[in-house]
């Protein structure tokens, strides 16, 4: 039987939608002799609106998130987080199946088999994005950094209270909408969030575009969150952030 945690984060993304097969993929793991993992992030890409066909071998949008994991991984603080990515069963998001985000919550329970009960920054882009902020209603989950995210109006916030919601979306994006991001991260701080905005001038959905400022404040972001997570403290800042973009 699960918690009630875990039964009300499922609520958020229907009925029957965590029943999907396990999907973590560990990109980076905790040095034996270290110790214990005190923090994960996992990292999710992009897909489609609508499609029940399995990622192809060779996925692009999985490929372009390669850079990120690397930079984050590069800029955590001590070798105690791991670092995963979550390999999706279908390539689309398909509407109230809301697949992704079942195979997210999947992939939560598998990192807690293999290392505990850790704290747990949530990284998506696009689809990814919107499923990352999604499975945020899970418990383990601390902080997401969406980057260009699929919001469209009607997203839930109410279970982004008191979670700590960085949005980064570039104003050259065709794509996704960068106003129905910020719109989001307006909401979220009515309901209670702690979440900023980022608007990347010039960036486009692909992140091709100044691809080192998008790498870089990535990687900057969780970093800090991961800090703060593994020393025990709190991700939410002393003041909690306007609801209007910063510009990069």
């Amino acid at each position: 039987m699960r918690d009630p945690a875990r039964r009300s984060a499922e609520e958020v993304v229907r009925p029957g939608a965590a029943d999907a097969p396990a999907a973590l993929m560990p990109w980076h793991t905790v040095p034996p002799g270290s110790g214990p993992a005190r923090a994960a992030v996992l990292v999710l890409h992009g897909g489609a609106a609508d499609s029940k066909a399995p990622p192809r071998p060779w996925n692009v949008a999985r490929a372009r998130m390669r850079p990120f994991l690397r930079r984050v991984t590069r800029a955590l603080p001590d070798d105690g987080t791991f670092v995963g990515q979550v390999r999706y069963r279908h390539r689309g998001w398909n509407g109230a199946d809301a697949d992704p985000v079942a195979d997210v919550l999947r992939a939560l329970d598998e990192l807690s088999a293999l290392v505990g009960e850790v704290p747990v920054v949530l990284v998506g882009h696009s689809m990814g994005g919107r499923a990352a902020l999604r499975a945020a209603a899970a418990p383990q989950v601390r902080a997401v950094v969406a980057l260009a995210p699929w919001c469209p109006e009607g997203e839930p916030v109410a279970h982004l209270r008191d979670k700590r919601v960085i949005v980064l979306h570039g104003d050259r994006d065709r794509i996704t909408d960068p106003a129905e991001s910020f719109g989001l991260v307006r909401r979220a701080v009515e309901a209670g969030s702690a979440a900023s905005a980022v608007r990347v001038a010039g960036g486009d959905h692909a992140m091709i575009r100044r691809a080192r400022t998008w790498h870089h404040a990535t990687g900057t972001a969780v970093a800090g969150l991961v800090a703060r997570l593994a020393d025990g403290l709190d991700p939410l800042p002393a003041e909690r952030p306007g609801a209007e973009p910063d510009v990069l």
